[in-house]
């Protein structure tokens, strides 16, 4: 009776297997046993504080883990490096509506150094809650070296950056436009920006030409309550409509000031009038024009997008005073909504809206907020990026970092060419604090700490009574993430780890932020360290719905990666991962593949269990090198090509190839073949053959937990530990063993010998299945013409091939008989007579009505794909599933017209 259960069940071993890693130390860079090893490094892509795993999360740390366990196998010292960020505007809200939940008083009734406390205490009872999903998905990260980035050390990495950087002449404040979030009063990235279809409208308004009484030039606009803030109205230089209007004025409606016509290919004379009005501090685009022309900023928004025009001097200048002026002061202090609403009223008493037309179009919202953006003049801090982007494409250009698909180092490049200055400060309250203090008279003093500002007040104004104030701003969370792979390795501090460590071998991340966080750590890492902070930089793709929809709450078809693992394991989500991560390939992800792949863990498992109950224990001093039986020098020889596709394939970052290479060979030529064609011996007399096939069962299933060790890690413990109980004894975890290397066996002649088996079987099942043979039904085999050796190999495998191809008998004959279907093995003939055995008649109506229904199938995709209006309104995930079935149909009618030949060959 086996001792193993008679199942494999997950959630009764994970929780202990992974206790059983942490307590040995398994994963912590710097063992003892490893400091004459060579280093290898990752440093985890952090997750935010506030986080919960989805299957980005779960993707990206499979990979990570992969490459980590295959290291550490291999003998390396590895370090993967965990830790969270700090998440400045994700973090804040929570708290923020934690408190409003339980209606305390809010941030502002708090203050500042109330409301951090709050959120630190916060971040200690519920932040990190990823960590712990991390741990189940089994992440082997040197826990005991997890940071954050908001805790001291790298809140000190962080000040002697922007100081460094300040002093470079780096950074530096300016007023420009940014993308602000009206309900968090905050700059924030361009990654934080969603933009989402709306029906507006598009208003087309009239402004009079000066000096010319009677004629209007209509601009047209989607957004009316910023025409306040006009400065010019931009044509085409080509617009012959305009040419005469370029360098004169026009007069703003309402306002009254006197705007120039400026000449611009910004401009385009095919979209709306052809004309179009400049509001610098209100449109990127329009920043950009107002720069080339030199044109005045006039902001006429405050910081919730409500209207600040009253003692404005900026849209005070040049306006005309009047009833006009009048009625739109009087919408000092109105939302942006209302003030559009009475923009529009204002304008159509004056009879100056010429249409209104129904608009569609992409208006940008904040990602947490859900309200739009708002392109906001204000004052921020910035760094200019130009000169350490030059560094970055240098590098990678230079092969010293490399991108893997080779192709992202395009998208790389595009964005380093064409970088404008990075804005890093945010008026948020979680973060670290700007490191600039003013003096009286606004003067900025940058420095690590209060009392350095303090000297440097004092050495400007030669006075010690100077009162200084600290700017109230934070820092842009990628800020203190782009110093990651140096700051967690304990700089500005020359530690034994940055030496060992950096740079670090392989950053594994998404494509969403080759821009916001790979380039900056790039440039940071050169610029401080004068050394590129990693390697490799593996792209992975998104994981999609089946369908190939990306995944999102609002379509309801988000896969929660815990669900899972709760309902099918850890490995087997992890396994069907890495199988499907080809490289610039999207990820189709559905519960039935991960069903799947559980069943391959059973399968192992079942096998091992036949294993045991079949006496096949590890043997002292076996050595693969030197068995004797064919079909064992088949599996050693088998084995050792399986290592070696494995092993390559991780080196290169094809983990689907190295999923699909385990997969093979466990499923294919251990489970299917070598068990089967081992048992005849397993089950009969005792003796020298059975004694050495039980020893390389054990040896093969140990070769097998290492090499799918990285891929499924629970399972392959599991196994590792139980094979070591009995046998000689076991050194230590699987995780901590060797990574197998290929046995040099010389196993040529059993490759062939028992290929030519399985390759026999396979062929006639083959036959059975597409001439519907009845599973009962025994037929003979006749081997034509055979040669010596194929002969030799029929005698010998004769009992094994009759029972697994389910054969009445193997005959050896001259030619092939009549009414029989004739099949290539090796270059010589096997025949089935099958004349008798089916009703050929209703064999050939039968695939030709399938043949006919795949021709109507394939016809019917072909109108879809060659349909125009199809493939321009169909999602791209529909298209790709109509190809996909081309595919399969073709296939498949090629498989029924090989069947129709054979049946023809019968008569």
């Amino acid at each position: 009776m086996s001792a193993m259960e008679k199942t494999f069940e997950p959630a009764a071993v994970e929780a202990r297997i992974s206790s059983s890693w942490e307590e040995a130390g398994a994963f912590r860079a710097g063992r003892p046993d490893r400091r004459a090893a060579a280093p290898y490094s990752i440093v985890i892509p952090p997750p935010n504080v506030t986080g919960s795993l989805h299957m980005g999360h779960a993707l990206n740390n499979t990979l990570q883990d992969i490459l980590c366990r295959f290291e550490r196998m291999r003998g390396k010292d590895v370090l993967w490096q965990p830790g969270m960020d700090h998440a400045g505007i994700a973090t804040q809200m929570v708290v923020e509506r934690q408190l409003a939940e339980r209606q305390q008083p809010g941030r502002r009734e708090m203050g500042r150094e109330a409301f951090v406390a709050r959120v630190w205490e916060w971040k200690a009872e519920s932040g990190g809650t990823i960590g712990r999903q991390l741990r189940r998905l089994g992440a082997s990260c040197d826990w005991s070296r997890e940071r954050f980035t908001m805790d001291e050390g790298l809140s000190r990495a962080v000040r002697k950056v922007f100081v460094q950087l300040h002093r470079d002449g780096l950074i530096y404040k300016d007023k420009r436009l940014v993308n602000w979030d009206p309900r968090f009063q905050t700059a924030i990235s361009d990654i934080e920006v969603q933009q989402v279809e709306v029906k507006g409208h598009l208003w087309h308004l009239r402004y009079p030409v000066a000096d010319e009484p009677g004629r209007f030039i209509v601009v047209a606009t989607t957004r009316p309550e910023t025409m306040l803030g006009d400065v010019a109205v931009a044509v085409h230089p080509d617009d012959e409509r305009y040419r005469d209007l370029v360098g004169k004025d026009v007069l703003l409606p309402l306002v009254g000031r006197r705007i120039p016509v400026v000449a611009d290919s910004y401009s385009d004379p095919e979209k709306g009038t052809g004309a179009v009005k400049i509001t610098p501090a209100h449109d990127f685009n329009d920043f950009e024009v107002g720069k080339r022309h030199g044109l005045r900023l006039i902001n006429v928004l405050g910081p919730e997008a409500e209207v600040r025009i009253v003692g404005n001097e900026d849209f005070l200048r040049g306006a005309t005073p009047g009833p006009d002026l009048d009625a739109v002061l009087a919408l000092e202090g109105v939302d942006r909504a209302k003030a559009r609403k009475a923009v529009v009223a204002l304008l159509e008493e004056r009879e100056l809206v010429e249409t209104i037309e129904p608009h569609t179009h992409m208006v940008p919202h904040g990602d947490r907020s859900g309200v739009v953006i708002e392109p906001w003049l204000t004052d921020q801090w910035y760094v200019n990026v130009k000169p350490l982007a030059e560094k970055a494409l240098k590098a990678v250009r230079d092969e010293r970092t490399v991108f893997i698909p080779r192709n992202w180092e395009k998208t790389f490049f595009d964005w380093l060419e064409n970088i404008e200055p990075w804005c890093i400060s945010r008026q948020l309250w979680w973060g670290h604090q700007i490191p600039a203090w003013y003096g009286p008279d606004g003067h900025a003093f940058v420095a690590g700490t209060e009392e350095e500002a303090r000297d440097a007040a004092i050495r400007h104004y030669g006075n010690s009574d100077v009162t200084l104030t600290r700017d109230e701003d934070v820092l842009d969370t990628w800020f203190s993430s782009a110093l990651w792979p140096f700051s967690t390795l304990g700089w500005p501090d020359e530690t034994p780890e940055l030496k060992r460590f950096y740079p670090t071998s392989t950053l594994v991340t998404g494509f969403d932020i080759i821009f916001f966080w790979v380039a900056r750590m790039m440039m940071m890492g050169l610029h401080i360290l004068d050394e590129v902070p990693f390697r490799n930089v593996y792209i992975h793709a998104l994981v999609r719905d089946e369908r190939g929809a990306k995944m999102s709450k609002s379509k309801g078809n988000v896969i929660d990666p815990l669900d899972l693992v709760d309902r099918y394991g850890a490995d087997a989500l992890r396994f069907t991962l890495a199988a499907m991560a080809a490289q610039g390939r999207d990820i189709k992800l559905s519960t039935q593949r991960v069903e799947g792949y559980r069943n391959f863990a059973t399968k192992l498992w079942n096998a091992a269990r036949f294993a045991e109950m079949n006496g096949c224990v590890r043997v002292a001093g076996f050595d693969p090198a030197d068995v004797k039986e064919t079909l064992n020098r088949w599996i050693v020889s088998a084995a050792g090509r399986a290592t070696a596709e494995i092993t390559t394939a991780l080196e290169e970052f094809r983990f689907n190839e190295a999923a699909g290479g385990a997969y093979r060979f466990v499923w294919n030529l251990f489970c299917d073949w070598y068990l089967e064609l081992a048992k005849p011996v397993l089950q009969g007399e005792d003796g020298l053959a059975k004694d050495e096939t039980r020893a390389t069962v054990a040896w093969v299933i140990d070769e097998i937990a290492k090499l799918l060790h990285p891929f499924m890690p629970f399972l392959t413990e599991e196994l590792w530990a139980i094979k070591g109980a009995e046998g000689p004894a076991r050194d230590g975890l699987l995780t901590l063993s060797s990574w197998p290397v290929p046995v040099a066996i010389g196993g040529e002649a059993a490759e062939a010998e028992i290929g030519w088996v399985i390759e026999l079987v396979s062929a006639i099942r083959s036959v059975r299945s597409e001439m519907n043979v009845p599973a009962g039904a025994q037929i003979p085999l006749a081997l034509v013409a055979a040669s010596p050796q194929t002969l030799e190999r029929a005698q010998r495998w004769r009992e094994i091939v009759a029972r697994l191809a389910r054969l009445s008998g193997i005959d050896f004959v001259d030619a092939a008989p009549a009414g029989a279907v004739q099949l290539i093995v090796y270059g010589e003939v096997a025949a089935l007579p099958l004349a008798g055995i089916i009703d050929l008649d209703a064999e050939r109506a039968r695939l030709k009505k399938e043949a006919e229904k795949l021709v109507a199938d394939i016809a019917r995709i072909d109108a879809k794909l060659g349909n125009a209006d199809f493939i321009a309104r169909a999602p791209e995930e529909i298209v790709d599933e109509q190809h996909e079935r081309r595919a399969e149909a073709e296939a498949r009618h090629r498989q029924i017209a090989a069947a129709l030949e054979q049946l023809a060959a019968l008569g």
